[in-house]
């Protein structure tokens, strides 16, 4: 997505972009959109611009939508997801994940992956593991505050290689470049600190930060994540027409 006529006042571009970025902080569903579009923030075109007004036509249409907090179960549980190879020009990956407490989303990511995965696993492992460092943090932070969780904190996964790897005690060296993230999350899921578990890729919340959906399924994941359910157009959605993807 590189072509196109540049603006001719890219400071307008990056002013609005960086404004989406606040948004972001209590609409989750923005995230995958406004970090495309900040990835063009050096010198965006006309097609990228078309992207922004995309994103403001879709809050226009979902003003009511917003994180509703309910009451659920005292329990941490994450997403997580990779977008293997999607960026067309440089064939990296994108990290997605969500952590619930409860129901209710709390952290959550959409970030494009610093090197190249060679396979789909890997790809998915490398998000696996920055979920399972963000689970971490929130974990010791409560411990501080001397709150305590009932059970260990899950993390669903739709590939069943990363499932495997993450409690195979038997290391394999076809990942010996993702050596860090593989004991990290071995480690944790041997000391019972983390479990791993198998969603179904059409229950995957995650994928609303990890690329474009069809309507029917990106709404279906908000609903999941409590961000609302509002009466709306259900062909309005952020992916970007065909036409303007190259």
């Amino acid at each position: 997505m590189s072509e196109g006529e540049p603006l001719q006042d890219p400071t307008f571009y990056r002013s609005i972009v960086g404004a989406l970025q606040y948004l972001t902080f209590t609409r989750p569903d923005l995230s995958y959109a406004v970090n495309t579009v900040c990835q063009y923030m050096t010198a965006p075109t006309e097609i990228h611009f078309n992207l922004v007004k995309r994103i403001l036509r879709y809050i226009q249409g979902t003003l009511n939508y917003g994180i509703q907090f309910t009451h659920g179960p005292w329990q941490l549980q994450a997403y997580s997801d990779a977008d293997w190879a999607g960026d067309i020009n440089t064939r990296r990956s994108t990290t997605g994940f969500v952590v619930l407490l409860g129901h209710n989303p709390i952290s959550w990511q959409s970030q494009k992956q610093g090197s190249v995965s060679r396979s789909s696993t890997e790809a998915e492992y490398r998000a696996l593991a920055n979920t399972a460092a963000d689970l971490a943090w929130i974990r010791q932070v409560w411990l501080d505050l001397k709150v305590c969780l009932p059970q260990p904190p899950t993390i669903f996964c739709d590939n069943l290689s990363t499932l495997a790897l993450s409690s195979n005690p038997v290391y394999h060296s076809r990942i010996k470049h993702l050596d860090t993230d593989f004991h990290f999350v071995r480690k944790r899921v041997q000391m019972n600190d983390l479990v791993v578990q198998y969603v179904p890729t059409q229950e995957q919340i995650a994928d609303v930060f990890t690329k474009g959906l069809h309507s029917p399924i990106f709404l279906s994941h908000c609903i999941s994540m409590r961000l609302g359910n509002p009466e709306q157009d259900p062909e309005l959605d952020l992916r970007a027409n065909d036409n303007n993807i190259s």
